[in-house]
């Protein structure tokens, strides 16, 4: 255990989550600096630009706003200091496969007459079913994301009882507990799509994730605009951090690749890609929690052995189509999903027999919609997004077919022709999952939420290992997506400051 002296911090990785670390420990007085392997902070969250397009690469949903909110303000700032917000209404357009579309609209009230125009009795359970879903967000934001739980003591609090947190239903998968309230498949689709941001299915994702509903219908989905100009999207969020860490005092190193994370007598050695050697006192990795461990350290410093990450199940991997298309799409909104009518094989080709997705569920991204600094006037800004499963080999001939299997599926099933409109194209796979972000057998989130993989049951965020060394990101408590490695950074924090006191 490091003591309060001590105050040289390294942070492996500048993904949301060590960011905040980053934000939190320098505000707590410590000496931090983040080393970044690519050419840009915000790890997943990264940003491509290429003739006068601008995509965000990974996360494009603005959701849970009351996460960024707590986060700045625990420095005197509030989002609105770097970015504007827009509501988006539709929130989404759903395009099934059967032919129907449907959109998810900003006002509830407009939602709650769609699920009754699908089925008797489907509006009072869409109320029944978000108050549900308000009340387990609520107590689990206030007792499990937001406190940090580092043992399983501290996970078995008999205060807990009090708040009647250790009846949410928890044991039931996704499926089973939105067959309880809606009997149309579309109905349980709309409800079950954010399980995507959780890198689940409906049969491996415990039903405590229906709080996601209300994220989604009750709090809003969101666009974030810089106050100063400038494309927005997730990477303004990512600006807006890094210019918060400037503020602290955070040293920020980009193209800087760690190769080596070793215990030493008086804190560590982190030694880079360039022969560089630092010796700080503590260690924050945001580095892909398999990859510092399997890759960076010593066999006696790991916490766990091949054979562990070899059988986690993990999120799925992506494909991705970044495009710059000629002229406009106004078939497709600024988030669209097109989902087939049975997506049960869809989900057997990611988790229980993987494959290339015959009948693929998909997103597609049309920022240029919201934001006309992300396309060349004239033109649009679309990314699509197919999830598919880890491992799967992506050579180039796999992927071109691919590519004209996506396409000529979202002129068929959202009448908007792309092939001879495009002006910019770039792909992303398995392999650049892997490449990019030592992303482990390619996944493009990290640990599924599953049951044995939630909560206490996720790699904690202080080793007992290693001392002074911490993980932050999607791998540790609470989960994946960015508003929770916000929240990571902040526990990982909380960690290192309580060793050091």
């Amino acid at each position: 255990m490091t003591d309060s002296t001590n105050t040289d911090v390294t942070i492996v990785g500048g993904g949301f989550g060590g960011l905040s670390a980053a934000c939190h420990l320098a505000d707590a007085g410590r000496d931090v600096t983040v080393l970044e392997k690519n050419g840009q902070v915000g790890g997943r969250a990264s940003r491509l630009e290429r003739e006068g397009f601008v995509f965000d690469m990974g996360p494009s949903w603005y959701l849970m706003p009351e996460v960024f909110e707590r986060f700045f303000e625990h420095f005197d700032h509030e989002p609105e200091d770097y970015y504007e917000l827009e509501r988006l209404d539709p929130h989404y357009k759903i395009y099934f496969k059967d032919g129907d579309e449907v959109d998810i609209s900003a006002d509830r009230n407009e939602n709650r007459e769609l699920f009754e125009s699908y089925e008797d009795g489907a509006g009072e359970a869409f109320d029944d079913y978000l108050a549900t879903s308000q009340r387990h967000y609520e107590t689990s934001m206030e007792n499990f994301v937001y406190e940090y739980r580092p043992t399983w003591k501290d996970w078995i609090d008999p205060s807990l009882m009090k708040t009647g947190t250790l009846g949410l239903k928890l044991l039931g998968s996704m499926q089973g507990h939105v067959e309880d309230y809606f009997e149309n498949q579309k109905l349980r689709q709309i409800v079950q799509y954010t399980l995507v941001f959780l890198g689940g299915s409906p049969k491996n994702t415990p039903a405590i994730y229906n709080m996601m509903s209300h994220a989604d219908f009750n709090l809003g989905v969101y666009y974030p605009q810089p106050v100063d100009g400038g494309p927005g999207g997730i990477g303004a969020v990512v600006d807006a951090v890094v210019d918060l860490a400037d503020e602290l005092g955070v040293t920020i190193e980009t193209g800087t690749e760690v190769t080596e994370i070793t215990r030493r007598k008086d804190g560590f050695l982190v030694e880079t890609e360039h022969g560089d050697q630092r010796r700080p006192d503590v260690v924050v990795a945001n580095a892909d929690y398999a990859h510092a461990e399997q890759d960076l350290m010593p066999a006696h410093e790991r916490q766990y052995d091949a054979e562990y990450w070899d059988e986690r199940t993990y999120a799925p991997s992506a494909f991705l189509l970044y495009l710059g298309i000629e002229g406009d799409v106004p078939e497709l909104a600024h988030h669209t999903l097109v989902l087939p009518s049975d997506w049960n094989a869809y989900f057997d080709d990611i988790f229980e027999d993987p494959a290339w997705p015959e009948d693929p569920s998909y997103y597609l991204c049309v920022p240029s919609k919201t934001d006309d600094d992300v396309a060349p006037e004239g033109h649009t800004n679309l990314f699509a997004l197919v999830p598919i499963a880890t491992r799967l080999d992506d050579p180039q001939e796999t992927r071109d077919r691919y590519r004209e299997k996506i396409l000529d599926d979202i002129a068929q099933n959202t009448g908007v022709e792309l092939e001879d409109r495009i002006v910019v194209e770039e792909q992303f796979s398995i392999s650049e999952f892997a490449e990019r972000y030592n992303a482990y057998q390619g996944t493009a989130m990290g640990l599924a939420h599953t049951l044995r993989q939630t909560a206490m049951f996720r790699p904690p965020i202080e080793s007992d290992a290693v001392e002074d060394l911490y993980f932050t990101g999607g791998y540790s408590t609470p989960g994946v997506g960015v508003p929770m490695c916000l929240i990571s950074g902040e526990h990982a924090a909380e960690a290192v400051l309580s060793n050091s006191r």
